[in-house]
């Protein structure tokens, strides 16, 4: 078992153990209280893992309801966020009660929003079911959903309770849902810490408790520096711009870790043919990406790629911060023109 403490606005710990699902409700009870649970789930997980979950809250004494929706990022819509708030007024949720998150980043990004408007704020837990979710999405506050003109551009910063991860869980995803989470353990490597890089040479799930105690570390210490991601917290969208943009090319066919992994790729290429990474360390970070089954060619062009990354959210006014690597385990954060980013994506991709 590992507990890592997260100081930001709110004091909550992530705590990584394996099973950790059949005690979720006395560990609830004793970290969020509240009076009955909503879980708010996918239709894939639902048939795994919701019925552990339910047990083990009528076991800690909660009623509880379950929000169920179809898996997949095109769910990560306003539709259902509206949906799910009308589900919690009419089961008469108040502000002591609980949403609980089971499932991966769309799940936990959804009710996490829900959450954060819902009476202006009601208790949170996230129990993350997928790798992507464990390291990344259920830890540092950001939630959101989509819209039709780009990714999470509703969103807000709130902070859960608790997240209990429970790594067995990953044992009933696919290989391709698994090798999608193993692009943002990548990005924590390649942007923290070359130890991580070099144990990411062998099979991570060998070492799984310990890579993901290490990411969420990482995120952690971010997340206390920079919560509302003004500066240092920019870091971890190493891959994103370029990477989100990939994905609402795709109309969301593509996956997020795949589309990041694309991203990662061709900022890395960029910064070799800027001369801020060397084209060593830069096929290092390409090898490792390809390693793992990961793509890092573009299927979009520059012009398509630009005209979706001029939409992101991390826009401030004509600049675009990039993060680009510039060795194993360090970054920088490059504002750049909105002029110019048209070819440095180029660069990247072409």
């Amino acid at each position: 078992m590992a507990v890592v403490q997260v100081d930001s606005s709110k004091h909550y710990e992530v705590i990584i153990e394996k099973d950790i699902l059949h005690n979720a409700g006395e560990i609830i009870r004793k970290k969020a209280g509240g009076d009955q649970v909503c879980i708010v789930t996918d239709d894939t997980v639902d048939a795994l893992y919701a019925e552990k979950l339910c047990q083990t809250l009528k076991k800690a004494g909660y009623p509880y309801q379950k929000f169920v929706i179809p898996h997949g990022e095109p769910s990560k819509n306003t539709e259902n966020y509206i949906k799910l708030l009308n589900f919690l007024a009419s089961h008469h949720f108040t502000r002591s009660d609980i949403i609980a998150a089971l499932g991966g980043g769309v799940v936990g990004d959804l009710a996490g929003f829900a959450a954060a408007t819902y009476m202006r704020g009601i208790k949170f837990v996230q129990l993350p079911t997928t790798l992507l979710a464990a390291v990344d999405s259920s830890v540092g506050g950001k939630t959101a959903v989509d819209l039709e003109t780009g990714k999470n551009l509703a969103g807000a910063f709130y902070q859960p309770e608790v997240v209990l991860c429970d790594w067995t869980t990953l044992d009933t995803l696919s290989d391709e849902i698994f090798t999608d989470g193993c692009a943002e353990v990548i990005k924590y490597s390649v942007i923290a810490d070359k130890n991580l890089f070099e144990l990411l040479k062998l099979p991570i799930k060998e070492n799984l408790e310990r890579v993901i105690t290490r990411c969420v570390e990482i995120k952690r210490d971010v997340v206390k520096a920079d919560e509302f991601d003004t500066g240092l917290r920019q870091i971890l969208n190493f891959g994103h711009t370029i990477g989100h943009a990939v994905e609402a090319c795709s109309h969301y066919q593509l996956s997020h870790g795949k589309s990041v992994a694309i991203g990662m790729a061709a900022i890395t290429r960029a910064a070799a043919k800027t001369n801020r990474i060397s084209n060593e360390c830069a096929k290092e970070i390409l090898s490792l990406i390809q390693n793992y089954g990961l793509p890092i060619d573009s299927p979009y062009d520059a012009n398509l790629l630009t005209d979706f990354a001029l939409s992101d959210k991390k826009r401030r006014g004509k600049q675009i911060s990039f993060v680009l690597p510039i060795e194993i385990g360090k970054v920088e954060i490059c504002p750049m023109d909105v002029n110019r980013i048209h070819d440095f994506i180029a660069a990247g991709v072409e």
